[in-house]
């Protein structure tokens, strides 16, 4: 059992310690979690918490034991995951998009934690156009090796954009003259019924909580995908694959 927690240890894309997550916040590379023992006591971590700040970086506050647990190293109260993806800012993306002449087509992904299901759709959005996907900085799948490999490397060819309250994100983009489309099987009006052309921003929500209610109530489009069968719902891959296609046929067709 030792030797399976070490392996554990081993195969995880982490630094720790107090130096190297300063020399890596010096350096800009991007971060994909942060996480810091509570109290805030030394002057280390204080400095790394300075640096987080300054370069927009999240952090999570956590007791000692969750760091011993990832592990049997001297991690000096600081553990780093580091992305393997470089992060844009969502505005700048939009506004290039904008300046080629196109109707940009964002994709945010709502609540999606598990891996397979992250890379599956980011494949699906690389190939059907999407101009980057739209995470949150928090309570997302994690953008690692295993996520790369799912999405066939799409996650490296494809923008991701992080943000830290999608509410706001979304405000931007209806005041940049998006369309707000959000997927949910409660919805009365059929995708391939409504125009899904223009700048257009699509939702997809986690097959446990689907579309969170805040921004069901921005969305100009609620989205349902017509199903025959005995079983409610489809894997939100699938689901996002599908509506990819639709509004990329009302865009090509």
């Amino acid at each position: 059992m030792r030797d399976n927690f070490r392996k554990k240890e081993k195969d995880e894309d982490f630094i720790f310690g107090i130096h190297p997550v300063l020399e890596a916040l010096k350096a800009g590379k991007p971060f994909e979690k942060l996480l810091l023992q509570t109290p805030f006591e030394s002057a280390g971590i204080k400095e790394v918490i300075k640096l987080s700040k300054e370069n927009n970086i999240e952090y999570k506050s956590v007791p000692a034991i969750v760091l011993d647990r990832l592990t049997t190293k001297n991690h000096q109260g600081v553990i780093a995951y580091l992305s393997p993806v470089e992060f844009y800012d969502l505005e700048e993306i939009v506004t290039s998009v904008f300046e080629k002449g196109k109707d940009p087509l964002i994709l945010i992904l709502d609540k999606i934690t598990d891996v397979r299901n992250f890379g599956a759709i980011a494949r699906t959005a690389e190939c059907f156009g999407v101009d980057a996907i739209l995470v949150p900085n928090q309570g997302g799948a994690r953008i690692g090796s295993d996520a790369i490999k799912t999405s066939a490397g799409a996650l490296l060819k494809i923008p991701i954009c992080k943000s830290a309250n999608l509410k706001l994100s979304l405000l931007l983009l209806q005041q940049l003259g998006f369309k707000i489309g959000a997927a949910t099987e409660k919805s009365t009006s059929i995708c391939y019924q409504q125009d899904l052309s223009g700048p257009l921003a699509l939702i997809m929500g986690s097959e446990e909580l689907g579309v969170s209610k805040e921004y069901l109530k921005l969305s100009s489009h609620s989205l349902r995908i017509p199903l025959v069968g005995e079983i409610a719902s489809l894997n939100v891959s699938v689901a996002a694959g599908i509506l990819l296609y639709e509004i990329h046929k009302q865009r090509t067709i």
